[in-house]
């Protein structure tokens, strides 16, 4: 499977269960082992172990290898490798400690995260001019000032 593709299947399988701060490397420079280093945080163990079943499951419907997944047992730090792109998904304190983002390079890859687009708004030309408020809490200090003028002083 091309690396692009294989990128792409893998942070859409990480968004689809919720993964948090993702973040691809280019390590074409650094190691003659893998191309891409993929970075995910989850909540939990549970949630980890989740992320890496979904990134398996995805890669092998897609008829791509799944060499092997390690730590999926405690699921503080669960590792995908899927031969030319590593995938570390940890648990945001366990991150924060090893700090990868520092040894496989500073400079993450541009990968478009998947964004729901929102529904197309329908356009509506106004004839008349709209009867609320000029501001926010226009209203609200009316009825301030209304009160302070309505209650006697002593």
């Amino acid at each position: 499977m091309e690396n692009k593709k294989l990128q792409r299947l893998v942070v859409d399988a990480l968004e689809d269960v919720k993964g948090q701060d993702i973040e691809v490397y280019n390590t074409t420079s650094i190691s003659d082992l893998f191309d891409r280093v993929v970075l995910a945080s989850g909540t939990s163990n549970r949630h980890t172990r989740a992320l890496a079943a979904n990134v398996a499951e995805k890669v092998k419907q897609a008829g791509g290898t799944i060499i092997s997944v390690e730590g999926a047992e405690t699921g503080e730090w669960v590792l995908v490798d899927l031969g030319d792109i590593v995938v570390h998904i940890l648990q945001p304190a366990v991150r924060a400690y090893y700090s990868l983002e520092e040894i496989w390079g500073g400079r993450p890859v541009n990968v478009k995260l998947q964004s729901k687009k929102p529904a197309p708004r329908a356009t509506v030309a106004r004839t008349q001019p709209s009867k609320a408020p000029a501001r926010a809490g226009t209203a609200a200090k009316a009825r301030t000032a209304a009160r302070k003028k309505a209650t006697p002083k002593r």
